[in-house]
């Protein structure tokens, strides 16, 4: 279990930083290059939304797609 201090710590980290962390945590988890092509498209995503490349849908938007 991940002690509450380290996780308040990473949190407060820029961006950039969390996704570094969390690509490396990803990839020392799954080897590189067993990495799919799904997983990789959706870090792609996440990057794009996080730097603000992407406007995500609000969650009105979201539950309307569904129906």
């Amino acid at each position: 279990m991940i002690p509450a201090e380290l996780t308040r710590k990473m949190l407060k980290l820029p961006v950039e930083d969390r996704l570094e962390l969390a690509r490396q945590l990803m990839e020392s988890v799954v080897s590189p290059a067993t990495l799919n092509e799904a997983v990789a498209d959706g870090i792609r995503r996440i990057e794009e939304v996080a730097s603000g490349r992407v406007t995500p849908l609000t969650e009105q938007e979201f539950r309307a797609a569904l129906q």
